[in-house]
């Protein structure tokens, strides 16, 4: 449970890549590129955007990854990996060619006003982040207040759809 997590995201397609779960692949093998080691991920996920919008559904997942970067700088270069896909950053929940999220640094706990936030602010509040997280590490506690996993996702909100891919 020390590991470090972040949320693989898209429901735009690429114009060269395709699909959104085609650039989720390649989204993995450019962690790889940057030095970002992937141990281990998630099934893919579809879900329904959140907040509910006329949006196409996402394909969601979570990855382990490996990095000797601070969290900020592993941040920094996830925002770079993205701008390379082509992510353009506007509102915020508008549709997007990718999304790469950190969610999760060893446990860390920022403190006020430090950047990034960890654990991801909202991580607790997404089923397209706690379900796929749950196929990795089912026993992941929320380094926060220790709420176990399975208690989160108890607690979603019966509107969020979610729902395996493979």
């Amino acid at each position: 449970m020390s590991g470090i997590y972040v949320a693989l995201g898209a429901n735009l397609p690429h114009p060269t890549l395709g699909a959104p779960r085609r650039v989720l692949e390649a989204a993995l093998g450019a962690l790889e590129e940057q030095g970002i080691a992937v141990r281990r991920r998630s099934r893919w996920y579809r879900s329904a955007p959140v907040p509910a919008s006329d949006q196409p559904w996402y394909v969601n997942g979570v990855a382990e990854v490996e990095s000797t970067l601070a969290p900020a700088a592993l941040l920094q270069r996830l925002h770079a990996i993205e701008a390379a896909f082509g992510r353009e950053r506007g509102l915020p929940n508008a549709a997007r060619i990718l999304d790469l999220d950190l969610l999760d640094h060893r446990g860390a706990v920022s403190r006020p006003g430090e950047s990034p936030v960890l654990p991801h602010p909202r991580l607790h509040l997404r089923g397209f982040v706690l379900l796929p997280l749950r196929d990795l590490e089912p026993d992941w506690r929320h380094p926060v207040d220790g709420r176990p996993l399975a208690e989160l996702i108890a607690g979603l909100p019966a509107d969020q759809q979610t729902e395996p891919l493979e």
